[in-house]
């Protein structure tokens, strides 16, 4: 049965940057989870993944109220936030 959720890497990738913005189906999903379950490279990725994406969806709505880009001051607190995800 589990053959069915078997997946590479690779494709867990994928489905993991799918999955975020709403584009993977319920059998990606699920295929997905067993990987993670069993690769925990691939969950590491995940979970980066996620966090980062977190962080740029707040510093963009910051951008996007101000009308400004990022000061030097956030471009370093967002350095060292990806640097703590490592």
């Amino acid at each position: 049965m589990f053959k069915f959720f078997k997946i590479t890497c690779d494709e867990a990738t994928t489905i993991c940057d799918k999955s975020q913005y709403g584009e993977a189906s319920v059998y990606e999903k699920l295929q997905l989870n067993w990987h993670l379950f069993v690769c925990k490279v691939c969950a590491l990725y995940s979970k980066q993944n996620k966090k980062m994406s977190q962080i740029l969806k707040v510093k963009t709505n910051n951008c996007n109220k101000d009308k400004a880009c990022l000061s030097s001051k956030d471009k370093q607190e967002l350095k060292e936030q990806l640097s703590k995800l490592n």
